[in-house]
């Protein structure tokens, strides 16, 4: 496919065979590129006929699965998706659709979800989508509550045009607004599909939410993207992940750290599953993965851990870990793949190798700013153009990224600057640890402390003191944790993330 094409999600869609399958689900009956492509013809003329057209930003409340994937494709071809979680509580709702100035909301026939409420009050229509399993996996219908005008601007988007509209996670202040372009996904997808050399013959198994940049992005349009398939789950369940492995045969999937732990706990007992649909690769973005799991998965897998590094405001990926037989290095979040990755000093200026900084990119998957937020934008980007992750990391003499973390996560010890994961490593180590991450915990003198939460192995028994005396014996003093909670369960954010800020407030500690 010539890459001038494929600067719309319209365009980036005739990468597929006719006949070959696009979108599949287990249980499920395929649907073809060809049919994917005459509903995403079909759906924007619905749209266009009843008002919607390009720019417009249409809700989408669905659970994850085929129908979701194919709606948000289908939509952000000739109007802006804007998909949420539909877990939201009504309040929720209401903040997301007044400030998004959603035109309608897309939610599935008989839903009873808080959304379609919040929506009558607000008078945004609600579109109900009727799936059509019968015809394919991820094929729809969609039913309009009342005729009206033709849209002003309708046909397919172009590449200008704003494909997909997201929120910033909004732990720390009100979420913000990203907007990106046609431009932006289709070149993120393509800056995936190259790092991963996904072609036709490739199959994924999406376990990501699709209300996420993750699962949009690696989990559906890139793979899509290069004439492969991908097969959509109700969303990621361990206990019946390796059944829909044996069903679905994939080459590959990707998920974030607390996913892979979860299956690497279950993949002791599937290794018939695993020896019969041998892996290209797996892939781990979102947040860190411990390199002691990474070996781990690895072994299980008898395939590479390719580990990258993406946000929303880069329409994901940013850098990949390479494919064998070049390196792959275990803590680090690879090479730039797509924009130009630079470490800074805080006056913006270049850092040589080795030194740490902050992390900013440029390139043309990154968001040209937030929406309506000058303030925000004066902030987020360096006077040479380049968006400020708030990521600190350092570079290596190969280009190679490491994340030494947050900046708004550094904990600060009475001025001891404590970066979490280096104590999330350090703590990996011990043989009872499954699953850590560590926090600043609020101290009335020292501003703050350090503190961490634990998920033991099965049948393991440590106690917090035991702990810290391993954290105490390979780091300085003012880096031991003063408090560990060892838990069944660490609470996670609504993609899968174990969130930091924030987590000595949900544990009673602040």
């Amino acid at each position: 496919m010539a890459e001038d094409a494929g600067r719309t999600i319209e365009a980036l869609m005739r990468a597929g065979a006719e006949g070959a399958t696009a979108l599949d689900a287990p249980g499920g009956t395929p649907l073809s590129f060809g049919a994917l492509r005459a509903l995403m013809r079909r759906i924007v003329q619905d749209l266009n006929a009843h008002g919607v057209g390009r720019g417009d930003r249409v809700a989408i409340v669905l659970d994850n699965g085929p129908a979701m994937a194919a709606a948000f494709i289908a939509i952000a071809a000739g109007a802006t998706s804007a998909p949420l979680n539909p877990t939201y509580r009504a309040e929720e709702f209401e903040f997301y659709l007044t400030d998004l100035k959603a035109r309608v909301l897309v939610t599935a026939e008989g839903s009873t979800s808080p959304a379609i409420a919040v929506a009558e009050k607000l008078g945004v229509p609600v579109v109900r989508l009727r799936e059509t399993p019968e015809h394919g996996a991820g094929s729809f219908t969609l039913r309009f509550p009342a005729p009206a005008a033709p849209a002003a601007q309708g046909g397919p988007a172009e590449p200008g045009d704003v494909a997909l509209v997201l929120h910033t996670s909004g732990t720390t202040s009100r979420p913000k607004i990203v907007p990106l372009t046609q431009c932006n996904v289709c070149a993120s997808a393509r800056n995936i599909r190259t790092a991963l050399a996904f072609g036709p013959q490739d199959r994924g198994l999406n376990i990501m939410p699709l209300f996420h940049i993750h699962g949009l992005i690696a989990g559906i349009l890139a793979p899509l993207s290069a004439g492969g398939s991908v097969a959509c789950t109700p969303g990621f369940n361990a206990l019946k992940f390796f059944a829909w492995m044996d069903e679905v045969g994939p080459t590959w999937y990707t998920a974030v750290p607390t996913m892979h732990q979860a299956i690497l706990a279950r993949a002791g007992r599937n290794r018939e599953i695993i020896a019969r649909h041998p892996l290209r690769f797996l892939r781990s973005s979102s947040s860190s993965m411990p390199p002691q799991v990474l070996r781990e998965l690895e072994a299980v897998f008898d395939a590479p851990l390719i580990e990258a590094y993406g946000m929303t405001e880069a329409a994901h990926q940013m850098a990949s870990n390479p494919l064998p037989p070049r390196a792959r290095k275990a803590g680090s979040v690879g090479l730039a793949a797509g924009p130009d990755i630079q470490v800074v000093d805080e006056a913006g200026n270049p850092l040589p190798a080795g030194e740490t900084g902050e992390i900013v990119i440029r390139g043309d998957n990154v968001m040209a700013g937030y929406e309506n937020n000058p303030k925000a934008n004066a902030e987020a980007f360096t006077p040479q153009g380049y968006f400020r992750t708030g990521d600190q990391g350092v570079m290596d003499e190969e280009g190679y990224l490491a994340i030494t973390g947050r900046l708004k996560e550094i904990i600060n010890r009475g001025g001891e600057k404590i970066s979490p994961r280096e104590v999330d490593e350090i703590l990996m180590d011990h043989p009872s640890v499954a699953q850590v991450v560590t926090f600043a915990v609020p101290h009335d003198k020292l501003g703050e402390e350090v503190g961490a939460a634990v998920v033991l192995r099965d049948g393991q028994h440590v106690d917090d003191k035991e702990l810290r005396a391993f954290v105490a014996e390979r780091a300085a003093a003012f880096k031991v944790p003063s408090r560990i909670m060892i838990l069944d369960e660490i609470p996670k954010g609504a993609t899968g993330k174990l969130q930091r800020i924030g987590l000595a407030r949900k544990l009673g500690l602040a």
